[in-house]
């Protein structure tokens, strides 16, 4: 029902959907249908308010390396919320700074990481903030992560944004972003369905 509404971010054919920060071609790796972190955070040329998002992520296999260090990257929703991307596979309790965390904000509700080098997935629905006459936050965000098919986070209010976006206040409309952490995290079959 939804197929024809769905905008396709990233297909694997090209980057051509997203450019850096300063509105430069994206130059991450691209093969075989996959993009990895290198060259900076990119962030798609579409925006979107209320929405559903679907990327798909696959950690690198980095055993020496542990916390902040072992695979990081993360999911901009609206270019400002982070969901944080890391390899936290076998955490006994998850923080706000472990995978699926809003980072700094929310730890998630559970731990439900796959290992290293196995593909995982992320379906977040946001509702944008609302905002007055005046342009001051009315309505906080809400947000809701599944994580490989398991909530993570339930109706999470967002009283502000997280740090290292492209805005540090919420938005009515923002794109995604996806952040160069120095790790070769993996992303394929990006989409949104704006619900506007």
């Amino acid at each position: 029902m939804y197929e024809d509404k769905k905008i396709i971010l990233f297909d694997g054919t090209s980057l051509d959907g997203w450019a850096k920060r300063d509105g430069t071609p994206a130059d991450w790796i691209l093969e075989d249908g996959i993009m990895t972190v290198s060259h900076g955070d990119i962030v798609s040329k579409v925006t979107y308010g209320d929405a559903l998002l679907h990327v798909e992520f696959r950690e690198p296999d980095m055993p020496d390396e542990k916390g902040q260090g072992k695979g990081n990257s993360g999911v901009y929703v609206h270019g400002c919320y982070e969901i944080q991307v890391l390899d936290s596979y076998g955490v006994a309790k998850p923080t706000d700074g472990d995978c699926s965390a809003i980072y700094n904000m929310y730890a998630p509700l559970t731990n439900a990481c796959k290992p290293a080098m196995e593909w995982q997935t992320y379906d977040i629905l946001i509702r944008a903030p609302r905002f007055g006459l005046l342009g001051k936050v009315k309505e906080n965000g809400i947000i809701s992560v599944f994580q490989n098919g398991l909530p993570v986070h339930n109706n999470a209010i967002l009283p502000r944004a997280t740090p290292g976006g492209v805005t540090d206040k919420p938005v009515a409309e923002g794109p995604l972003m996806l952040q160069d952490h120095g790790n070769p995290v993996s992303f394929r079959n990006i989409w949104v369905l704006k619900l506007d």
